[in-house]
């Protein structure tokens, strides 16, 4: 299915069309994982909550830790897991006061075993919850848990965004372990994708963010396409957006990368800009996303002698980001594969001309090669160089490209969209409840 027909669909294109006159909906946003500031999860959870709001729906978000950064009018009911994972403590053994119930000992033990298991042990917490208070909810929305404890009855019907198939991370990660040792930690890590195919499959009504993941869904989980609909997502163009007062930093180059993982491809981009700076010494990367202390970007940096040409930010409020693109004479989003790419979307919306590569769904945000950004393979760190150094020395390209990709994104990629997209489908998830029951 190509980008052109989902974007003109009747559902499809994110329901711009679409009224939403009915009564405000009472709704359950489910998400096992909020951090705002790594991964796309926190993103879609807090700007989605504030337009279904601002449509007049009632929003309660359901989370655990990291948890969530919530605009105002959109409450947050905690469900905590025993954070296992946070720092500066990672992979961290529990106090023996700790333990609360037999959920908890699954999650340590499946911690000490080499596994993931905030998707499942998140989504028995949720269930007991929302059990607990039958009839708080009309809907719920499930944000990729796609855990055992979400099948049966929830006391409402089941709405669940996939982002994409973690089969697609599972693969990639395969595709780069060294060593027989590394691919079987990486297979028992991997482990809960087992769960959320059987749990796909069983599930009345997906939602996903692009015609790429739709079909990924369909083919790596077995879930039938006419259970998935697609709403695209977007940038939050009032925040994102120019600003002539933010001055150009000559060769910088942003990125946002929230971990050292091949499908981000940032290691081909540190590549990408040894050869840059063969011709253009300026060429510098300021990367958004946590410094690996070791791996393969660290390793990289240390090759090709770049430790003064490449930055990490991390932690910064949303205004210095939005500066920070601002700033940049050009954005790069290097990944290998992305369900979506929101950095994507954000960089567009403020007229930083984009280079990017064609992995998964990116070519669905970005557009046309030439139009309204540089398109390049995935993985060719000498085809990133040349576009990042076509753009770096071509104002007037900069500058074309700049406003064209705006333009795309205020056309087709906006929160109030999507919100009025994923309102229709719980309305539809809600009609066919009542047509079942």
């Amino acid at each position: 299915m190509t980008a052109e027909a989902i974007e003109t669909g009747p559902f499809e294109g994110g329901a711009a069309s679409g009224t939403d006159g009915d009564r405000p909906l009472r709704i359950a946003l489910l998400t096992y994982k909020g951090n705002p500031f790594c991964g796309g999860q926190g993103v879609y959870v807090r700007h989605l909550g504030r337009e279904l709001a601002r449509l007049g729906h009632s929003v309660e978000v359901i989370g655990a830790q990291p948890y969530p950064v919530l605009d105002e009018g959109v409450p947050l009911t905690e469900l905590p897991s025993l954070d296992l994972y946070r720092q500066p403590d990672p992979f961290r053994t529990p106090g023996r006061g700790e333990y609360r119930d037999w959920i908890d000992l699954a999650e340590v033990a499946t911690m000490w075993t080499g596994g993931f298991p905030e998707p499942l042990t998140f989504s028995l917490r949720a269930r007991r919850h929302l059990r607990a208070r039958r009839g708080d909810f009309d809907i719920v929305h499930d944000n990729q848990t796609l855990g055992y404890g979400l099948l049966g009855d929830l006391g409402a019907p089941l709405v669940t965004t996939i982002h994409h198939p973690i089969t697609v991370d599972r693969q990639l990660d395969l595709d780069a372990a060294e060593s027989v040792r590394r691919r079987l930690s990486v297979r028992r890590w991997y482990g809960f994708t087992r769960m959320q195919k059987r749990v796909a499959r069983r599930l009345p009504s997906v939602l996903t963010v692009s015609g790429s993941s739709q079909q990924e869904i369909v083919e790596h989980l077995g879930v039938r396409r006419d259970r998935v609909r697609v709403v695209h997502i977007g940038a939050d163009t009032g925040l994102w957006s120019p600003d002539p007062s933010v001055a150009e930093v000559p060769g910088r180059i942003v990125t946002t990368s929230s971990a050292d993982v091949p499908l981000k491809g940032l290691v081909h981009l540190v590549e990408a800009l040894a050869k840059l700076r063969t011709e253009n010494p300026r060429a510098h990367l300021v990367v958004v996303g946590k410094r690996a202390e070791d791996g393969p970007v660290a390793q990289a940096i240390e090759r090709y002698g770049l430790q003064d040409a490449v930055e990490f930010v991390k932690g910064i409020s949303d205004a210095e980001l939005v500066d920070l693109v601002r700033s940049a004479q050009v954005a790069c989003v290097p990944s290998l594969y992305e369900g979506f790419s929101l950095p994507a979307a954000e960089a567009m919306a403020t007229g930083t001309p984009l280079v990017a590569t064609t992995g998964g769904a990116i070519p669905e945000v970005t557009g046309p090669d030439g139009e309204t950004c540089l398109a390049v393979p995935p993985g060719d760190a000498g085809a990133l160089a040349a576009a990042l150094g076509r753009l770096l020395g071509d104002p007037d390209l900069r500058a074309r490209l700049g406003a064209a990709g705006r333009d795309r994104v205020l056309d087709r990629f906006t929160w109030a969209r999507a919100a009025l997209g994923t309102v229709e489908l719980y309305r539809r998830a809600i009609a066919a409840r009542g047509v079942r029951g």
